[in-house]
């Protein structure tokens, strides 16, 4: 399987904490087959606290993805931050059906993340992405202009020639 530095080898470890750390870049997501990123920048570092019985893992990540700005689609830096916390028990089947608790069988001497940190890095990007200079206008760009150019025009002050039977209908609601 690709992503093989993703496999954390619990086996001959000692009980207690153990750090790991990772540099993740775009073509860890386009392993996955996702592209929405042009780029990214991202550090993670993951903390596995073995037991007796169990596990639990902290997985930390910060950095940047480079993506398409959805009203402009002037590419820009989105700086992302996110956390998750699993706890890993020993069962008699496989199953990763839970969010928070992951259960594998007593045989596994390692387990893989790679699923994990990707999902938890996709889901820190905001569904909406506006580039930062379209918030404080500082952006120049032709979609903007366009967008601007068509947008309606307040007709606050202004009367408006109306047809007096919508006049007529529009008092309906007025008058309750």
């Amino acid at each position: 399987m690709k992503l093989k530095e993703f496999f954390i080898p619990f086996t001959g470890l000692k009980l207690g904490k153990h750090e790991f750390e990772y540099v993740i870049d775009n073509t860890f997501f386009e392993s996955f087959g996702y592209e929405e990123f042009n780029g990214a920048s991202i550090t993670l570092k993951a903390v596995l606290n073995k037991m007796g019985t169990m596990m639990e893992l902290d997985i930390h990540a910060s950095g940047s993805v480079n993506v398409d700005c959805d009203l402009t689609s002037e590419p820009y830096d989105q700086n992302i931050t996110s956390d998750l916390q699993l706890v890993i028990k020993f069962g008699e089947a496989y199953n990763d059906e839970n969010d928070e608790i992951l259960i594998i069988t007593h045989g596994e001497h390692q387990i893989n993340i790679a699923q994990y940190v990707y999902e938890m890095l996709v889901l820190a990007v905001p569904q909406k992405r506006v580039h930062p200079g379209v918030l404080d206008g500082t952006l120049k760009s032709e979609a903007l202009d366009k967008l601007k150019e068509l947008q309606p025009k307040e007709t606050k002050g202004k009367t408006e020639n109306t047809d007096p039977r919508w006049d007529e209908l529009k008092r309906l609601l007025t008058d309750k």
